[in-house]
């Protein structure tokens, strides 16, 4: 399930850090692995006296991914949501290895069975028959081609598409089929396809919007500890936009007291390496990403974390989330309005202020080289 029906449910508010918790590990995100919302039961650390709880949590062994093969027999995602800009979504990985801490879709892992914690960056599912399914589904009577978004839940350049390059078949059946498609990514991995992004926005059927959340590398490693370095990131606009890819920048999340003073910094970055788009989302915390937000500010700065706490609340009508649709992305407040017009005027400044060009779904035709062999892939 896509994270554009968590609105739906209903939330709590959790702010206090717990009591005994392990500290943060290496290349990951998280600090702890919550149970979810639908578990039954909770468990909770207690020390024995002997001192040896605070021990294993001052230098927690690390964790290794796992890969599970997802046996979903559909791949594309409807939503019709009022606040979203499209109405269909392809997600090649549930799960993400980028192990951003702030990320929205941690909650969507519950659906599993699995924490939106440490699980979400380190159990993740991948979907091998991805671009079989697609090319079924589009290719059904009646289909009606719009961009279809790749990364509308987690990364399709996450680090494990490296090896099973199910987004890169993907692309090759909407390149096929001049299907359109936006793609959002935090990744430099998207150069690998340079060779299908270029033939495909030759035809208006594809842009690019890479997300930049700060230009400061200690923050970036500890906030999105495997995603592409701030430097790398404004490298591949550059190289996307030199090889004529319709490229904008996603200055999100915006978090208020920790990343937000960075805000007209990126987007002159981004303006100067070849963006000709912007926007921004300011930090959403559904269910369980409460906590676990609160858990890593609280690691990782301890100083600030009350002052950047209460400073969301301001944004969030006195509390940490708001799902309301129309308010979710933006906030309420002085303090959110105040952020709203300094993208508005930073974007005006640098140029990024026009929408990019629409995409064109009048080329569309069903693919139909190599269907035998997809089909085949499904039996």
């Amino acid at each position: 399930m896509d994270d554009l029906a968590l609105a739906d449910w209903p939330e709590t508010e959790t702010a206090e850090p717990p009591a005994l918790a392990p500290g943060p590990r290496k290349g990951r995100g998280a600090i702890g692995n919550p149970a979810c919302r639908f578990d039954p039961t909770r468990s909770e650390p207690v020390d024995d006296g002997w001192g040896t709880l605070a021990e294993e949590f001052a230098e927690p062994p690390p964790l290794e991914t796992t890969l599970t093969r997802d046996a979903t027999r559909s791949i594309i995602a409807w939503n019709d949501s009022p606040d979203i800009g499209f109405d269909r979504a392809v997600n090649p990985y549930r799960g993400c290895e980028h192990g951003c801490v702030y990320c929205y879709a941690r909650p969507s892992h519950a659906y599993l069975g699995l924490s939106p914690g440490l699980d979400f960056e380190t159990k993740l599912l991948f979907k091998p028959e991805a671009a079989a399914l697609l090319a079924k589904e589009i290719a059904r009577p009646g289909y009606a081609a719009r961009p279809i978004a790749l990364g509308s839940n987690t990364d399709p350049y996450q680090p494990v598409e490296r090896q099973l390059r199910i987004t890169r078949s993907i692309l090759e059946v909407l390149a096929e089929a001049a299907h359109p498609c936006t793609i959002v990514t935090k990744s430099a991995l998207v150069l690998r396809d340079l060779d299908l992004l270029t033939g495909m926005a030759s035809r208006r059927l594809v842009r690019v919007c890479i997300s930049v959340t700060t230009l400061d590398r200690r923050l970036a490693r500890v906030m999105e500890p495997r995603a592409a370095t701030p430097a790398r990131r404004l490298q591949a606009i550059e190289a996307l936009a030199r090889a004529g890819v319709p490229t904008g920048v996603m200055a999100a999340p915006m978090i208020p007291g920790l990343n937000d003073a960075e805000m007209e910094s990126i987007l002159a970055a981004a303006s100067r390496a070849g963006a000709t788009a912007a926007s921004y989302v300011l930090l959403r915390l559904p269910h369980e990403l409460r906590a676990l937000f609160t858990e890593w500010l609280h690691a990782h700065y301890p100083e600030r974390a009350a002052h950047v706490l209460s400073l969301i609340r301001q944004t969030r009508g006195g509390a940490l989330n708001d799902p309301r649709f129309g308010s979710r992305f933006s906030g309420v407040g002085v303090y959110a309005d105040m952020l709203a017009k300094r993208f508005a005027i930073a974007a005006r400044r640098f140029g990024l202020d026009e929408p990019m060009a629409g995409l064109d779904c009048s080329r569309f035709a069903p693919p139909r080289r190599h269907a035998e062999e997809r089909q085949l892939a499904l039996l």
